[in-house]
């Protein structure tokens, strides 16, 4: 006979091992972790999603995303991830065959050209050439450069170009590129291209307004700023974007922005939305309207500085090379040449049960990324820069100095602003 005590005592111990004790640290920039108040709210029965309850909730949601994106312009929502809303920021405006200008700042701008192409699309991707002296790809430490967007605009006299699109805040890098100099730009080459931009780690972490910088299509996503589990994504929309989707004619059915926007009027959608994730939504908007968009931002930036400060008594690289766009919402620390950042972020994770995000395409085995976004304060951060600096020591990375401590130093001389609404 099967000994029962014994197996029993196994999976025991099994589940000891899968699950430490204490708090999973989830430091990566996206998804980043969920408030209890908005777990709760996701918690609620479902309701009827074509019932009065429902409509009354989808008007408030739109509206509320209005306040976010800076918008008076629609808003849509898809129960999608974020590279679903880029391919219908496509597919609205675009016809088969058409050229889309795109600059390189890191692998998600790589991916979404990647998806043009697959798309039919003829995307033309321009960027810094080259590797700086430490190996690493030039146009991945900095952001848009909208002189060169400028310059190769004057010379498409045809207007063959149809859109622009270019990435707010590079969640692979660290990087936050000025949207409104590249709105400019198109300006000053008197170009009639539209302006899409990827906001999908930006929103709601760092400031954008889509409508004073001019853009035409903005993208994102809820698992990052918006402080939601993955799975619902967005398209602020403006006049020029709605009016080339009436003659845009890439195939489109499931992403198609009019039938949406007629339901939408009343608060309803033509499919069957992700009805306890927008009630999550609605809560993060109450959150982020209860601090105040200001405040969310400068939270955000005093804890990128803070994380920047040990970076640097770390004595290691930042991954932006430029300070002028340093991201509030991730800080890629750059490790030295023959460490492994993959296997620093192994150990860092099994000993400490702290989630790094990993090196993405060109600079994979080269950097790790610490998120500072959404539900954090404080103390979480510098749980996390404690484990970085025992996990950099444990894996024989030389460091200049304790991270930690310089960090504890800025957060002490630079007091806190509002308290974060995901304390309530």
């Amino acid at each position: 006979m099967q000994n029962f005590d014994s197996d029993l005592d196994t999976l025991t111990t099994m589940k000891l091992d899968q699950h430490p004790t204490g708090r999973h640290f989830l430091q990566i920039p996206g998804p980043s972790p969920v408030p209890d108040r908005i777990l709760r709210a996701i918690s609620l029965p479902t309701i009827d999603h074509r019932g009065p309850e429902f409509g009354a909730l989808g008007l408030k949601i739109l509206a509320g995303l209005q306040q976010v994106f800076q918008t008076v312009h629609p808003v849509i929502i898809y129960p999608a991830s974020g590279t679903g809303a880029w391919e219908a920021a496509l597919v609205n405006t675009l016809s088969p065959g058409d050229a889309v200008l795109m600059f390189e700042t890191g692998h998600f701008a790589a991916l979404w050209q990647r998806l043009a192409l697959r798309l039919g699309l003829v995307p033309e991707f321009i960027g810094n050439a080259g590797r700086d002296a430490a190996g690493l790809p030039l146009s991945w430490r900095h952001g848009v450069q909208a002189d060169q967007i400028e310059a190769r605009l004057r010379l498409d006299a045809g207007h063959t170009i149809k859109a622009v699109c270019v990435v707010h805040n590079e969640t692979s890098t660290g990087v936050t590129s000025d949207i409104a100099a590249v709105r400019r730009a198109i300006d000053a080459a008197g170009h009639p291209a539209l302006l899409m931009v990827d906001s999908i780690s930006g929103l709601a972490s760092a400031d954008y307004r889509h409508d004073a910088w001019g853009v035409d299509v903005t993208v994102s996503g809820s698992q990052k700023g918006l402080m939601l589990p993955p799975g619902i994504s967005f398209n602020a929309l403006s006049s020029k974007a709605i009016a080339a989707s009436k003659t845009a004619r890439l195939p489109k059915a499931f992403w198609a922005w009019d039938e949406i926007l007629a339901m939408n009027a009343t608060g309803y959608w033509p499919y069957t939305p992700s009805t306890n994730l927008l009630y999550g939504l609605s809560e993060a908007l109450d959150m982020l309207q209860e601090t105040g968009l200001p405040a969310v931002f400068a939270r955000h930036q005093r804890w990128a500085a803070g994380v920047r400060a040990a970076v640097r008594a770390w004595g290691l690289e930042i991954q932006c090379n430029d300070p002028a766009v340093y991201s509030p919402v991730l800080t890629g620390v750059v490790l030295p040449v023959g460490v492994d950042a993959d296997a620093v972020r192994k150990l860092i994770h099994e000993r400490f049960d702290l989630s790094l995000g990993t090196g993405l395409g060109q600079v994979k085995g080269r950097m790790f990324r610490i998120g500072h976004l959404g539900d954090c304060n404080d103390l979480t951060l510098m749980a996390a820069l404690c484990g970085c600096e025992m996990g950099l020591k444990l894996s024989g990375v030389a460091l200049a100095g304790s991270g930690v401590t310089a960090a504890m130093d800025h957060f002490s001389a630079h007091a806190a602003g509002a308290v974060s609404p995901a304390s309530a």
